[in-house]
């Protein structure tokens, strides 16, 4: 009688463990090919799990006895970590909020989903917060202080107080303008050091670049200083004369130098972002006419692209000095600064420097990808770039950059691999920011309200 007895409770215990629900997670990326960007290899026919804004499993079979809300066809698709856009610019007040949210999801629409904000203002903090509690859909935010330059720190007093004040308020790295002088420059950086803030940005004239790059820049932008760099001491000019980034001294640089300040720039450590397509698209011998046909303009304001064409034709005017002739050969010094930049400096960081003229966010980082390749720069290396170099500029190797278990879901799916045709890149097939999942309709969907909405403004 009591084996029949625990005969029948052993079936009921079983009979419970059999009916327990199967165990939940997110979403299950299936049978998809991984593209590593630190080597540029593929692992096909995998299985990536994401739970809670995670990657939690990469498995080579299908998981079993797991209940996904979202399965995802990777099959024939290619896998690889979201973008970053490290020369961003986000608005700011008076800007409504409406537009900030605009410029955030343009910005994923391209598959960014990290962006270094380059030029800060306190709602930037609020907003940095708000993205990581998910309130708001957007790339993880880096952001800059407000603008550090030759009229906001005209003193070494003012250059330690806003310095100060801004690492105590939370601004990830501070921003340099053009304007600074030595001095308060100076002061500016030691007190940076004191207080632990990195700095990028700008080199000052009066700073120079050889001195810039000495004082431990986290990065340099627009390649600025580098073209200054290159003209003999012996040449006798006025450095305030340098024009656009440069250009008046096109005919000065010696070429020769580009190993020494390349070797000064891999001893500092300073990573660059060329900001490419700022100088083929604003600063080039393009008609703004025929920028304005691009089809990403749709999604700008006309007064913006009035605005736009306005700049470019009076920067680009015949009277400033501007030529085509000119311009080709400045554009040659800067490819070939940018590719010795990649093959021996320290590192370059994708950044396209939108929304600035014709560069619309997001979209302006493939002219970017397009102006790095046309200097010299493989695929792999722009790859990195945009992956893997962000996340070691910001020491976030463990969040971000790669696919692989632990880090952040920042995911692109795209059809073609990208290795073979960087244009893959262009209209992602879905997009993942910290396990949202952003399909291409939904996409599309979204970019169609902010151009319709862009219309009646």
């Amino acid at each position: 009688m009591k084996s029949t007895f625990f005969l029948l409770l052993t079936l009921l215990s079983l009979g419970c463990r059999q009916a327990e629900p199967p165990s939940e997670k997110d979403i299950l990326i299936a049978d998809v090919t991984i593209l590593d960007p630190s080597d540029g290899s593929l692992l096909e026919h995998q299985y990536v799990e994401v739970d809670s804004g995670v990657i939690t499993r990469i498995t080579a079979e299908a998981p079993e006895g797991i209940l996904y809300k979202t399965e995802i066809d990777g099959s024939s698709k290619y896998l690889m970590p979201g973008l970053a856009e490290m020369h961003a610019h986000i608005p700011s007040p008076p800007a409504s909020r409406e537009h900030v949210e605009e410029t955030l999801l343009l910005y994923l629409s391209n598959g960014i989903t990290t962006i270094r904000g380059m030029l800060g203002h306190p709602s930037h903090l609020e907003l940095r917060q708000q993205v990581e509690q998910g309130e708001v859909l957007g790339p993880r935010i880096f952001t800059s202080s407000p603008s550090l330059n030759g009229n906001s720190v005209k003193t070494p007093e003012e250059a330690r107080t806003k310095v100060t004040q801004y690492q105590k308020e939370g601004y990830d790295f501070l921003k340099i303008h053009p304007g600074i002088k030595r001095e308060v420059f100076d002061e500016l950086v030691a007190t940076a050091r004191e207080v632990g803030i990195p700095f990028a940005g700008h080199v000052p004239v009066d700073v120079g670049i050889y001195h810039a790059l000495n004082s431990g820049y986290a990065s340099i932008d627009h390649v600025d200083g580098y073209l200054e760099g290159l003209v003999p001491e012996d040449a006798g000019v006025n450095p305030a004369s340098n024009g656009f980034f440069g250009y008046n001294f096109t005919g000065l640089a010696d070429t020769t130098r580009i190993p020494a300040l390349v070797d000064l720039t891999s001893e500092n450590k300073v990573w660059i972002v060329p900001t490419q397509s700022l100088f083929e698209r604003w600063f080039a011998p393009v008609s703004s006419d025929v920028l304005l046909k691009d089809p990403e303009m749709q999604y700008m304001p006309v007064t913006t692209l009035t605005n736009w064409k306005i700049r470019k034709d009076q920067s680009t005017a015949q009277e400033t000095g501007f030529s085509k002739e000119g311009w080709e050969r400045f554009n040659t010094i800067r490819q070939q600064l940018i590719k010795a930049l990649s093959e021996g400096g320290h590192g370059m960081l994708l950044g396209s420097d939108a929304p600035q003229l014709f560069n619309v966010p997001g979209f302006s980082i493939h002219h970017e990808i397009r102006g790095m390749e046309e200097a010299g720069m493989n695929r792999l290396e722009i790859l990195q770039s945009g992956t893997v170099n962000p996340a070691q500029f910001f020491g976030k190797e463990d969040t971000f950059g790669m696919v692989a278990e632990g880090l952040e879901a920042d995911l692109l799916l795209l059809s073609v691999n990208p290795m073979d045709n960087l244009d893959a890149l262009k209209k992602p097939e879905g997009v993942m920011v910290r396990g949202v999942w952003l399909d291409r309709k939904t996409l599309d969907k979204k970019l169609n309200v902010i151009a319709n909405s862009v219309k009646n403004r």
